[in-house]
Formats: C-alpha cells, structure tokens, sequence
C-alpha cells in the first residue's frame, strides 16, 4: 500500500515538474518572444517596398541609350510572370509554398536533428517567405537569434500578404549572380531574352541559382551549373509540373548561357554621361537606385549620322596627314598605352598575308577579312613597307561593308544639332570615342570660333544703320588692341586687301578686314552686347578688334545656340536635352517646358505663352539669312551645294594658324555645327579651313537630317518689304544705304550699291 502511494507521489511531483518546466519554457519563450518582437521590423513597410533599380536613359523614341547603378533589376509583377517559371522555383526552392504558414516546421525539425546528431548546422528549412524577411528585413548574419527573428516575421508576413504578393517580392529581389536580381535581370544577362522566351531548360537554370549563385552559375561553373537545372528539372517531374519527355529533352540540352554584354539599344556615350550628371546633382547617390526613366530629344537616326559624319570626317582629315606605325603594347615611351581591341569604328587586326590583290587580316575576334590595296594606298610608302605577317594594325569597315586600313585619328572633333525653334537637342557627339577620352568637346571645350563670330558682327552693323550693300573699305590697319596688350596688324586669309567692299561680299568670302572696320565703326561695347544678346556672357567677348574674327570662345553648343537664332526668324533658345523624367512608378516627375520661337507672335504673346525672346527683328534676321546663304551660293562654303537645296545658310570658321576649323551652318528646321581640332591646340595644317576640315562632317549628317523635308519659302517680311520699296520710290536714300569706308564718317553711295539697288532692289539693300 505505502509503495503505491510513494509512487503516486513521484508521479504527482513528476508531473508538477514538467508542468513547472512547460510552464518556464513557454515564459520564457514568452519573454524572448516578446524581446525579439520589439526588435523587428514592422512587415507593413512591404507593402511599398522600394527595389533598388538602376538610373535608365532613353532616346526621344524610347531606346535604351544607357543604364547606370551597381545592380541590374527590372522588377515584374507577379501576373507577368510565366507559370513554367514559377513551378520550377517551387520546385527549387519550396514546393510547399502554398500550404504552409510561413513556416516549414518538418524542414526545421530535419535541420535540428541534423544539427543535433552532427554538431554541424545544415542548411535548410528556409522556406521563400523566410528568405523574403532575409533578404528585406534582417541582415545577413548567421545566427540562432536571427533564425527565429526569420520564423516570426515570416508568420508575420503571411498573416499579412497574398501568397502571390509574397512570391512576386521574392523573384524581384533575389541575387542571380553577376550583379543581376530578379528573374527580369537573370534572364537578360545570361540569355538576352524576356521572361516569355525562356526555354524550360533555361528555366530551370535561372531557378537553381537562388541557392549558390557563384558555385551555380552558368557562365563561371558549367558543370556544377548543369547538375543543378537537371535536379531542378528531376524535381519539376515529380511534382507533375512537366512530363516525361520534357525532362528528358530539357535535360540533355547543353548550357546556351553567356554574359550579355549589349546594354544599350543605341550608343550615345556622352548624352548619357550628360543625363548621368544632371540627375546625380538633382538626386545624390539616389539616383542610381531609384529607377527613374529619363527620356532625352536624342533622334536615334540623327545621332547615328552625327557620329558616322564626325568619324568619317576626322579619318579623312586623318589619312591626309600620313599613315604613322600603330602603337603596340609593350612598347616603351609615349606608345605604351594600351590598344583597344575596339575604338570609335575602328578595329584591332593583325596582317597575316599579302598577296597582289589584297592584305589578309585576323581581327582580334578571330574572323578573317581581306583588305583590296587601294583601301590601303592613302598610307602610301610607310604603310606598304611596315604591312608583314604579324604586325598590328587597325581597319574599319566603309562603304558596302569593304574592310580598310585605317588608324585611330589624333585629331578630334565635336558636332551638335538643334530643333532651332525649341532648343531640343537632336544629335551630340563629344569627340571620336568616349571610352578613350571622355572630355566632351560638345559642351566643354573653350575654342575661338574665329570666323564664325562674324555674323554677331554683321548683326550689330545692320542695326546700326548699315545695309547688306554698304561699303567698307578693306584696307590694312594697325592698332593698339588692350585685350591682345599691344599693337595688332590684321589681314585676310588670302593676305590680299580689296579696298571698297560691301558687306554681303564681306561676309560671303569672309574678309577678316570689313568686320574689323565694321566693329571699329560701331563701336566694341555694341559688337559686345550683341554677342551677349546672342547668349554669351561677358567673360567670353573679349574688349577689342579681334572680336571681330572671333578671338573670344565658345562650345559648338553655344554655336549651335547663336545660329539658332538665324535659323527661327530671330528668337533666344535654351539648348535642353532631357524630356521629361518618369518615376519607377510611371509618374512624369519633370517635363521640359521649352520657350519656343514664335515669328507670327506680338511681344505680349510671347510673354503670355512661354514663347523665346525676340533678340533680332525679322528685317535684319532676313538680311542675314540672305548673306549666310551667299555663304554656301559662292563663297566659303560651296561644297554644301551639293546637297542640292536653296534654303541653306551658314558660315565657315577658321582661327589663326588654323587651331580651329568650324562649320556652322542651318535650315529653317535645323540647325549644327561642326568642329575640329586638336585638344592641345596644335595646328590643323596649312588649308585645314573651316569649309575643308569641318564642311564636310556637317555635309554628311544633313544628307540624312534633311531628307524628305521640303526646301523652305524665303520671303522678305514685311518691315523688309515696305522699307525696300519706300527707299526705292523716294529715292532719297541712297546714303542711308551707301557705305562708310573706313576713313571717312561721311555716308556716300557706292558703285556697286547702285548696282545693286537697280538690280535687286530689296534683297540686296537689306
């Protein structure tokens, strides 16, 4: 009796023990419950999570120019995603997704007893909605206390969200491998394809890599890589996700993984480097991780003709100038750097035969190609002797795909074209390769204009009361200029003078003598002001006569900029180059709001309606047009007739010792100019002008700008119109026309002005 009850006692107290034991477990569970609680992140902050993606830079017609960020991401949502691709990370990753609570308890009983019986932790148990509070909520370490912070908040989430919302936040976040997250990322980067044009075995591929994107990968580990999909797939076929036949011709396809390097849909290097810069100092280091989509006025054709204008007009400029021996790698002094297997058009070669008719090539790819010799004569001698098996050399490819020998030009150049009634930027190219030297000449560089500053001078005249037939007497003259600080003796280009000039021919052959006579007449504070009108600032117009020829600087934008003018009927733009800007949201957080030039408004209605400032009246605006267009009819620039159009108006450039060849010419619907030169200023050469180094470039790229655009109507305005006629039919004024040559204040006509008056009797006065 008394051993029955000492054994009910020991059962009482065994199960006051245990019940004491449960009790301190769940408190103290309780506790630590409620410890780790506090310390959570609130799972809510899900529901607008903000991925990190990078900055993107599209043209006008939305090609992808550039992307910039540490990370690829292209989030999707959940009902994009195909369900193939869905069912094979389950398979991968958690095939009981959609039954559990968050939480595989039978997977962490497994990791337990496993760690239990080894003394070693096994990786497991972690369902996607566990690896969802890791890869947003906690950090990485790898702790116990972490791994039940894992467990509650993944309680938490599904408590929370949708199986698919919790899906969706796992496939836009996960890593996949060389900087790609998110299903969109991996499948671009290992296959170039949307999520769509995946094959079940790249599927597969990209599910298995969750798991160890480095020991996985299809690119750095193949064999590991293929192991993997194909128990990816074995998984799949048990789970009755595919059939038989689909594993087994899924399995026993070979890898078509590879790094995809094509990150752009079009090449505009230093217009993304412009939008990266603008963005970075509006948004900081956010600006890479925000996702915003910004949209330039970039044309995607005209871009692509600036640049092959530009290279194409450098090589030209190049080859006239010699062949000189490429530079090898290993080669001491100023030809160590190291060659580019691919710069601007040009690619790295080695000759590998010769025979009589061509030079036979290996490029740095590997393919073969043929060089014809008269692709190679412009090297003359010292290309013929230096061609022998085994040296580098570089060619391109020119018209119907025939390879040449070429070299990478050391000459630069820089080109801009505008929408001349709104300032849109249509084309810019900062110099021949961005990768090579990332100075953009487009918008950096300070170089005189010389001749092409003219126009701002001719201007100031016709205000003054001079006409296009006014005479100016081209004659030497020395003065003492305060911004050269000393005596200046100017002359032509030609080193001739010839005497009484009038100023439409002035400006046609660009005598440097009527401009500097004309600045001296009117004085340089006006010739000044007007250049500030035109949208130069005061530091840029130096204070003497040698503003006349363009002693001062400017970029090919602010060219571009001033030529506008002429071009819209005498308006100030702004120059912009961003569209808008659109949040990864959708929402259009900026928007371009150009002023626009509007030849038929009152001055009120240009205040009212966001229209540019008139700078110029249309009288002067015509006169100037008229003489531009003499410019390219006979004088400077008569390589662009062979465009064949009537509407074309510019002015070549060209600075002392030919530093500086420009060309800057307009349309009524556009507007560029063309510069080249050499970044350290070295001379261009001896007949490196302005409408023989830089004309062409321009040439080149208005083939394509003004193809299928009807030649403009060029009719005077109306103050032009009636003050012709009022001169003609009073015929009093013939002084008000007449010129002033140099040496005299007195207004007397000349005999090419009454030429002149008899024979065109509007056009040619004004």
């Amino acid at each position: 009796m008394s051993i029955k009850l000492q054994n009910g006692n020991i059962l009482k107290w065994l199960a006051i023990f245990i019940a004491v034991i449960i009790v301190g477990i769940a408190a103290s569970g309780y506790v630590i419950y409620g410890h780790l609680a506090a310390e959570l992140p609130d799972v809510k902050t899900l529901r607008d999570v903000r991925y990190e993606v990078p900055l993107s830079i599209f043209s006008k017609d939305n090609q992808l120019i550039a992307q910039f960020g540490g990370n690829k991401r292209m989030p999707i949502k959940i009902e994009a995603v195909p369900k193939q691709l869905i069912n094979a990370f389950l398979a991968a990753e958690d095939d009981s997704f959609f039954d559990h609570p968050g939480v595989d308890y039978k997977g962490l009983i497994r990791a337990g007893l496993q760690l239990a019986m080894t003394g070693k932790k096994k990786q497991g148990g972690s369902t996607i909605t566990m690896q969802v509070t890791r890869n947003f909520l906690l950090t990485s370490e790898k702790t116990y206390t972490r791994k039940l912070k894992e467990i509650i908040l993944a309680l938490k989430i599904e408590r929370e969200y949708s199986k698919d919302k919790i899906l969706e936040l796992y496939l836009n976040q996960i890593y996949m491998g060389h900087s790609a997250y998110g299903i969109v990322a991996a499948a671009q980067t290992y296959y170039g394809k949307s999520l769509d044009e995946l094959t079940l075995a790249e599927q597969a591929m990209i599910a298995g890599l969750p798991k160890a994107p480095s020991a996985y990968n299809p690119v750095t580990n193949q064999e590991r890589a293929l192991e993997r999909r194909n128990y990816v797939l074995q998984r799949m076929l048990e789970l009755n996700h595919i059939s038989q036949e689909d594993y087994e011709t899924a399995s026993q396809q070979d890898s078509t993984a590879k790094l995809q390097y094509h990150s752009s849909d079009l090449a505009v290097p230093f217009v993304a480097e412009m939008v990266r810069q603008f963005i970075h100092e509006k948004y900081g280091e956010e600006a890479y991780t925000l996702g915003l989509n910004v949209y330039t006025t970039i044309d995607p054709v005209l871009q692509k003709a600036a640049d092959k204008a530009l290279r194409n007009t450098l090589h030209t400029y190049d080859e006239r100038h010699g062949f000189r021996i490429p530079r090898q790698e290993g080669v001491s002094g100023n030809q160590a750097a190291k060659i580019s297997p691919v710069a601007g058009d040009t690619l790295a070669a080695t000759v590998t035969s010769l025979d009589n008719q061509h030079v036979k090539a290996e490029l740095y790819t590997g393919a073969a190609i043929e060089i014809p010799w008269n692709k190679i004569k412009w090297g003359g001698n010292k290309a013929t002797k230096y061609l022998k098996p085994g040296v580098p050399i570089r060619v391109r490819q020119v018209k119907n795909g025939i390879w040449a020998l070429t070299q990478i030009p050391e000459v630069e150049g820089a080109f801009v074209s505008l929408n001349p009634n709104n300032g849109a930027v249509l084309a810019l190219v900062g110099g021949f390769e961005f990768n090579e030297n990332k100075f953009n000449r487009a918008i950096q560089a300070k170089r005189q204009p010389g001749s092409g500053f003219k126009p701002i001078i001719y201007t100031s005249a016709l205000e003054e009361g001079y006409t296009a037939a006014s005479m100016v007497n081209d004659a030497p003259i020395s003065v003492f200029d305060p911004s050269l600080g000393r005596n200046w003796k100017p002359e032509n280009s030609t080193k001739k003078f010839y005497g009484p000039t009038s100023l439409r021919k002035g400006l046609t052959y660009s005598r440097n003598m009527v401009a500097i006579q004309l600045l001296k007449d009117i004085g340089i504070a006006k010739g000044v002001a007007t250049g500030i009108r035109f949208g130069f600032t005061k530091e840029q117009l130096p204070p003497g006569l040698s503003l006349a020829l363009g002693s001062g600087y400017a970029s090919p934008l602010e060219m571009s900029r001033m030529y506008a003018v002429f071009a819209n009927g005498g308006f100030l733009v702004d120059p912009y180059f961003i569209e808008r800007i659109v949040s990864h949201e959708g929402k259009v957080i900026f928007q371009a709001k150009p002023k626009t030039a509007c030849p038929t408004c009152t001055n009120t209605e240009e205040a009212e309606q966001n229209h540019a400032p008139r700078i110029i009246s249309p009288g002067i605006n015509f006169i100037m047009n008229s003489m531009m267009r003499d410019v390219v009819k006979m004088g400077t620039a008569t390589d662009a007739r062979a465009l064949g159009r009537s509407d074309i108006a510019g002015k070549t450039g060209t600075t002392n010792d030919q530093r500086d060849a420009w060309f800057n010419g307009f349309t009524p619907t556009h507007v560029a100019s063309a510069w080249v030169g050499f970044d350290n200023f070295k001379p261009l050469g001896h007949y490196e002008t302005g409408g023989v180094a830089a004309l062409p470039m321009w040439i080149e790229y208005m083939r394509t700008a003004l193809k299928n655009t009807p030649v403009a109507a060029f009719n005077p305005p109306n103050d032009v119109f009636k003050k012709g006629s009022e001169y003609i039919q009073k015929g009093v004024v013939l002084k008000k026309i007449a010129a002033i040559p140099s040496t005299k204040k007195k207004k007397e006509p000349g005999a090419e002005a009454k030429r002149l008056i008899k024979e065109k009797p509007v056009e040619a006065l004004f």
